[in-house]
Parts: structure tokens; sequence; C-alpha cells
């Protein structure tokens, strides 16, 4: 039987209901994009979502970067290719690579994950699955040339500019908040004018801890110091739970170009 590559290529259209006003593709719906090819790659190798949770096992998401030259217009053709990078015992890296009409390369991205037991929330050893499968779908030569996914240090905590009680629609199939919702509420603390002419160059995401419903999400923005062509923040995300205590859930750094 001929062993599948180790990279796959997943493809799709950017649909009307998936751009914001300035007809582009949202970028919490890139994200979407990415995580599913993510696990289509993942299922096809026998390593994916359907399988994992029979065995009470789930993959989840550490960190993320994105970094776009221009995002995805409205019925554009777009292709993800994604593939695994490196794997160490508890965390794995996948690449990501966006690709749009007549193969024009739009950016890239590149995560962290982990694998963990969806009975105690503990860490699991992703060598110890499937004899190791994974890691005859390593490689690390193919290119993506942006920096990789950091734990995206946050010096000043800002100003608090909203407040999300978790709803039905925030919860994921995994039972905690939505990694994408964190990137889809952050970016509202912009105004449609500003999404109007800006677009979002680069993206890091770093998940600190998981929030559940009837948690209440606190959104802190904070200005950074800026290049003269890229406007730069950071969100800081944390929770308060039924006993009151601020704990941190997410940090994120934007850098946004003009359009």
């Amino acid at each position: 039987m001929e062993k599948i590559p180790s990279i796959g290529a997943y493809h799709s259209m950017v649909e009307p209901f998936h751009c914001d006003i300035s007809k582009h593709l949202f970028l919490s719906n890139l994200g979407n994009h990415l995580l599913n090819a993510a696990d289509k790659h993942s299922t096809e190798r026998g390593y994916g979502m359907n399988f994992l949770h029979t065995i009470q096992r789930t993959w989840v998401l550490s960190r993320l970067a994105i970094e776009m030259e221009e995002m995805p217009s409205l019925y554009d053709s777009l292709t993800i290719e994604t593939w695994i990078n490196s794997v160490m015992r508890f965390f794995t890296s996948r690449n990501f690579k966006i690709i749009g009409e007549k193969g024009k390369v739009l950016g890239h991205g590149k995560s962290i994950w982990a694998m963990i037991n969806t009975e105690n929330r503990q860490p699991v050893d992703i060598l110890s699955m499937q004899d190791g499968t994974i890691k005859e779908y390593i490689d690390a030569e193919y290119a993506c040339p942006i920096d990789a996914a950091s734990r995206v240090i946050i010096q000043e905590v800002g100003e608090l500019k909203a407040q999300l009680p978790v709803a039905y629609h925030d919860i994921d199939m995994n039972g905690h908040f939505n990694s994408i919702k964190y990137i889809e509420h952050a970016l509202n603390l912009w105004s449609t004018d500003w999404h109007q002419t800006h677009f979002v160059k680069r993206m890091e995401v770093a998940y600190v801890a998981e929030a559940h419903q009837g948690d209440v999400l606190y959104f802190y923005q904070h200005q950074q110091l800026s290049e003269a062509e890229i406007k730069s923040y950071s969100v800081k995300i944390t929770k308060r739970t039924e006993n009151k205590e601020e704990t941190e859930v997410c940090r994120i750094n934007f850098k946004f170009a003009t359009k």
C-alpha cells in the first residue's frame, strides 16, 4: 500500500458569508480553514479526532501564528497545505501554507498542539499513540518562512475594553471555549471602519488555560510601539469564575497593515 504524502492540500472557496465588509475573508474564518485542514490531515493519517475521541483523547491548540501578505477575497479559490514539522513527547508543531488564486502564496501559519486525556485533561504521550505513526509524516524540510509561534509576552496589561459571558456558541466539541472564538472576539475590539482599511499582517496567539460555560472573559487591549506602516497591539484575555478570581486564559499579539 502506497504511503500517504506528508503534506496535505485542501481546497475550498471564499464564500460570501465568510467575508467582512471589505469582501475579504474574516481572519477567524481563515483560522477555521487552517484547523479543519489540520483535522483532515491527521484523520487521513490515523491520528485524527474521530479516532482519538473513541479512546478519550483529543488535540488541543497551544500556540498559533498566522502571517499574511494579503487576505483572500470573495469567491477566490483557497488551498491550505499543512504538514507536521516536528514531534516531541507532549507537543507537535504543525505548519501551514495559504495559497490563493493562480497559486499565489498569500501567507503561512505555524502552530503547536498537545494531546490530552479528555477525562482528566492531562497531557498524553503523543509518540505512544498508534505505535508512533505520526513520526512517519514529519517533514522538517518544506519551507515555512515565518517566525514560530511564541509565548506572546505582554508587558502591559492594557485597558479593559470588553467582557463576555461564555455562552453556547463559544463552546467547541471538546467542551471548552473555541480556540478561534478568542480571535473573533478580540478583533471585535476594533471598529468596522478600522477593519475596512486594515488587515492583520501577523497574529500570534498563546492559549494559557481553558474557559468554560459559566465563566466571564475580560479583554484588555494595549497599543505597543509600532513601526511606520505596522500598528501593533496586544490583547490579554482573563476569566472570572464563580468564585470571582481572575486568571489569564489567552494572550494575542496583532500587527495590522493597511489594505
